[in-house]
């Protein structure tokens, strides 16, 4: 993505994480005259190893410039707005993020914007594959993927395809999306947007400035979405195709007991079976797939075309990845799941169940879970919240305190093989993973590794 919006304009860029050091980098190759910072002594040493100017912003060093690129991570508003960000409000500066300087230097190609609490990965990942497959030009960044300031410039008929967090919402704000979705709103980031009111009118701009031929996608199984499209729909602006996994809608997109049936299109009717379907396994995939098919048929994609898409999905690491098959016992690395509500949809899916779970628990627990517990033949707990998720176990769910990921691994196996029946071994910790691993793809790897090694 070459750089020409900000030719010597004074750019800072606060936070060189990923998508942060990319768009310096591009700014810079711009001729934006740019300073960066970084608390990290060796991302600002890779800054320097690259050209750019690193200028300690909070300290006597800052400058005024004309826009502040923040990282998504750092506080804007709330608990407390960072630092950095009181003296750009101070000075008057612009503060934007990289996906705001993405629009700025994109010349063509269709932009399609995902949000949602969850599920969000997949379905961009979904989008992208269906398009790529069929040849169709596509590339897949944002929130997921590749920083935005690393995606080639597309032709007119090309389509952008963005993960986005309520955080790169709230720093886009000449944001506009030829076709946004959102898949669903529960809790999530309360303490980043002041309360569930500022979350979501965060994830309800992913639909701003869109003009008459924009599209809208929206699930109207959730409560609040469905509120979001009734303002929606009093403005008359975009159009909008609800989707339901609940429902089989008059129009929009549907998929109930695994039957989809597009009807996004007036006039015409199209189903599949996906019920089957390895990649989509579960009602949370059918409600991703709900949100592709009404995407890519927005796109102009064909029957023939979205069936491909679909049927060779595989589906995302740690996120109910099967890892492993032997002896009528199969292993899934839903690693990504953590918080309950992510859990919930991997516990739903399966029967007879060997559930590894713990690590740093979430506000609730896993006590929204009970409606499952009859699923789960024994729970293999680690991480610190051994303790918590026993005493919501305890007289309910047989299970081990295992401490440690391979303990539990191991002894699932061995109990599993030991019954000799069907099962799944379920790494689904609806938990986050920092008191044991550095990211859910660490302890999802450690999973799949050790699950190699137990059937070896």
């Amino acid at each position: 993505m070459d750089s020409r919006a900000y030719q010597n304009k004074n750019v800072a860029v606060f936070g060189l994480g990923k998508s942060g050091f990319t768009t310096a980098k591009r700014l810079h190759e711009g001729s934006a005259l740019v300073s960066v910072w970084d608390d990290n002594e060796d991302r600002r040493t890779e800054a320097r190893k690259n050209g750019l100017t690193v200028s300690n912003m909070l300290g006597d060093e800052w400058s005024a410039p004309e826009l502040l690129i923040l990282s998504p991570g750092i506080p804007l508003t709330h608990p407390e707005p960072h630092s950095i960000v009181k003296l750009a409000k101070t000075s008057n500066t612009q503060i934007i993020g990289d996906i705001e300087v993405f629009l700025k230097e994109k010349t063509t190609g269709k932009v399609v914007g995902i949000t949602g609490t969850n599920g969000k990965s997949t379905t961009t990942a979904l989008i992208h594959h269906i398009l790529a497959s069929c040849g169709r030009e596509a590339a897949l960044g944002g929130n997921f993927g590749t920083p935005v300031m690393d995606l080639p410039q597309l032709g007119d008929e090309g389509a952008y395809i963005l993960e986005l967090s309520s955080y790169q919402l709230d720093l886009t704000p000449s944001w506009r999306a030829d076709i946004a979705i959102i898949l669903n709103i529960t809790p999530d980031h309360l303490d980043r947007h002041g309360g569930m009111d500022g979350y979501v009118a965060v994830k309800e701009r992913v639909f701003q400035n869109q003009t008459e031929d924009g599209i809208a996608i929206i699930n109207f199984d959730d409560a609040i979405c469905h509120e979001i499209a009734g303002r929606l729909m009093e403005k008359g602006v975009q159009k909008i195709v609800p989707i339901s996994v609940e429902d089989e809608l008059k129009s929009g997109v549907s998929v109930v007991s695994g039957q989809l049936v597009d009807r996004s299109v007036s006039g015409r009717v199209w189903s599949l079976d996906i019920s089957q379907m390895v990649g989509l396994r579960g009602r949370h995939n059918w409600q991703n797939a709900a949100a592709a098919v009404a995407t890519v048929r927005g796109l102009g994609l064909c029957d023939t075309e979205i069936q491909a898409g679909l049927e060779s999905f595989e589906g995302l690491a740690h996120r109910m990845e099967l890892v492993g098959h032997d002896q009528g016992v199969r292993f899934v690395n839903d690693s990504k799941a953590t918080n309950a509500e992510a859990a919930e949809k991997a516990l739903a899916s399966f029967d007879n169940i060997y559930w590894i779970c713990g690590g740093v628990a979430k506000a609730g627990g896993i006590e929204s879970l009970s409606p499952y517990f009859q699923k789960i033949h024994h729970a293999y707990l680690i991480g610190e919240s051994e303790t918590l998720f026993a005493s919501s176990l305890e007289g309910r769910v047989a299970y081990s305190k295992c401490h440690d990921l391979e303990t539990a691994t191991l002894q699932a196996i061995k109990d599993a093989r030991t019954k000799n029946m069907e099962a799944t071994i379920l790494l689904s910790p609806a938990c986050a993973s920092f008191d044991q691993f550095p990211s859910f793809e660490a302890r999802g790897d450690a999973f799949r590794h050790l699950v190699k090694g137990g059937l070896e």
